[in-house]
């Protein structure tokens, strides 16, 4: 045998080798817990999709999956230490829309990259946002609110839980579309904000449905349309922002699922495949309209350049507005 064959087999015993020592691996994974991080505090939305993903994902890799609420700083926090972990498919992060998407363009510099620094799994849910508006303001639809945004422009204020946040950016999206000028009013959370409302101390609030939802049911306040490019089968009777007078108008707040760049990709395809069977169950699919969210499930690939696009399309807002942080 010459020295360049003998060289040859070496190189194809050893891809041979490592090709068997992936299938190996990937088929012994998870062979441990699995921990999916969450960068917000419990009970927000984020925390409640992740835990009802991470229940059902435990039954079907045959590993406990468990949440780690690593919040501070919008999201930067918990993404910085998912940046951190080891790339082995142990380690998963909640992925959502502020961190991921507008954090970028609110702040100089960032710990983590989000296109480069994370191996996009799937999208699991779109939060569409809901316009609502106190029962005082003399609009009863959102035709009739754009016209009174353009007859008395800087009277409407709409409130929101901080200056960056997706119920923010949701009200200067209107106000760039529809060429109206509606006042934005930062609250320092979702509480505080839908008090001021309740109160008739602002007009409006871009919010998910389950936070104010009881209040509409209660006639409290008014549902005039919803950020969501298609009516929601849970709300028929609320239609979109998009087909009430502005055209291309769509405002989620998203949450996905993540694990550090370099993860290897059998395992991003396992974990892919086995999140967006739990999001295409039945129970599931209703369960999360019923809440107010749209299940998506998509690809690693698709989830990837959704991500690029949010970040390009929220960071034109936020230099157009010149929105800065509290």
């Amino acid at each position: 045998m010459t020295k360049h064959a003998f060289t040859k087999s070496i190189k194809l015993l050893v891809a041979a080798t490592s090709l068997v020592a992936i299938n190996v691996f990937a088929q012994a994974y998870p062979a441990k817990p699995i921990r999916m991080i969450v960068p917000f505090p419990p009970g927000g939305g984020n925390d409640v999709i992740a835990r009802f993903v991470a229940r059902k994902l435990a039954v079907r890799l045959g590993q406990p999956v468990i949440i780690e609420n690593k919040a501070g700083a919008n999201g930067i926090v918990g993404l910085t230490a998912v940046v951190q972990s080891a790339p082995d498919g142990y380690t998963l992060g909640i992925a959502a829309a502020g961190p991921m998407a507008v954090n970028p363009s609110l702040y100089d510099k960032l710990p983590y990259n989000p296109i480069t620094d994370f191996a996009p799994i799937t999208n699991m849910v779109n939060y569409p946002l809901l316009l609502v508006t106190h029962p005082s303001v003399p609009a009863k639809n959102m035709r009739e609110l754009l016209a009174l945004a353009k007859e008395k422009p800087g009277t409407l204020f709409y409130a929101s839980p901080g200056n960056g946040n997706s119920g923010h950016l949701a009200g200067e999206l209107l106000n760039s579309l529809a060429k109206v000028n509606t006042v934005h009013v930062p609250y320092k959370g979702q509480g505080p904000a839908t008090a001021d409302l309740l109160a008739g101390q602002v007009q409006m609030l871009y919010s998910s449905i389950p936070s104010v939802l009881p209040m509409v049911q209660q006639g409290r306040l008014n549902a005039l349309a919803i950020g969501s490019a298609k009516r929601l089968s849970s709300m028929p009777n609320v239609p979109t922002i998009a087909e009430s007078g502005v055209p291309g108008y769509e405002a989620y707040s998203w949450i996905g699922l993540v694990a550090p760049a370099n993860t290897p990709k059998e395992i991003v395809t396992r974990l892919n495949r086995e999140v967006v069977e739990i999001l295409k169950e039945k129970d599931t699919g209703e369960e999360l309209l019923n809440q107010g969210a749209i299940p998506v499930a998509d690809t690693p690939e698709h989830f990837a350049g959704y991500i690029k696009d949010e970040i390009t399309k929220w960071g034109a807002i936020v230099k157009s507005a010149n929105i800065k942080l509290d």
